[in-house]
């Protein structure tokens, strides 16, 4: 495989929501999860750590995790969820949905194929592998130890699309903290943050081929100082 350069992982990276059955070796896994750890964290306090499932442990997951949530078990995500998405956010967030939706080609009146998609969600994308973000509980509190984590995992999915992985920054796979603290042996001293479905990326998944749109550098920037 040719060695991708910087630009081109971040640039052609894409989240992945089919995967190919095939097992993702553990020393390839190893090899990611140090490079992700190269992330900066303020004042070197590296507040993360990982719990990485796959086989057995991982399927009890996606089942208790989604026969929860059909059952109507009220979501119990450790860290924070906020205030639902409006305006403009709200407006990315439903663009985004649509991309996937049309590809996938699921209409809008389709209710159960649409329940079918939310429900891929908690099953973590039937990825291979699961790697579950926690950080230290001692930190709980400070925000300097999310914003780190969040680095550590945009590290991680761009560490594992050079050498040929895909992955999904998501939530839905830990809306059931229980279910996910018991079959992942979480210890009591992390706080469960997010996970990260993991896996060789299925080329014939049409969802996998959505690009989703990003501000441009005008909109999200406000430069102090430069001469024009």
């Amino acid at each position: 495989m040719t060695a991708k350069t910087y630009d081109e992982v971040v640039t052609g990276r894409r989240s992945i929501r089919g995967y190919k059955p095939d097992p993702v070796p553990r020393a390839l896994i190893e090899e990611i999860i140090a490079l992700a750890m190269r992330s900066p964290s303020s004042m070197n306090t590296q507040p993360w750590n990982f719990y990485v499932l796959t086989g057995e442990p991982l399927d009890r997951i996606r089942a208790g995790n989604t026969e929860r949530i059909v059952a109507g078990v009220p979501q119990s995500r450790e860290f924070r969820t906020g205030q639902p998405f409006a305006d403009q956010h709200r407006e990315r967030q439903i663009g985004v949905a649509k991309q996937l939706f049309a590809a996938m080609g699921i209409a809008r009146d389709d209710a159960e194929r649409r329940q079918d998609w939310v429900l891929r969600g908690f099953r973590q994308f039937d990825a291979p592998v699961c790697v579950i973000v926690t950080y230290d509980r001692v930190l709980d509190g400070s925000d300097d130890t999310p914003f780190d984590c969040g680095a550590v995992a945009t590290a991680l999915v761009n560490a594992a699309w050079s050498r040929g992985l895909g992955a999904v920054i998501n939530s839905q796979g830990i809306m059931q903290s229980p279910v996910v603290r018991e079959h992942a042996g979480i210890a009591d001293d992390q706080v469960i943050m997010k996970s990260i479905a993991l896996g060789w990326p299925d080329e014939d998944f049409p969802a996998n081929a959505v690009v989703s749109t990003r501000k441009s550098v005008e909109e999200a920037t406000t430069f102090v100082g430069f001469d024009d």
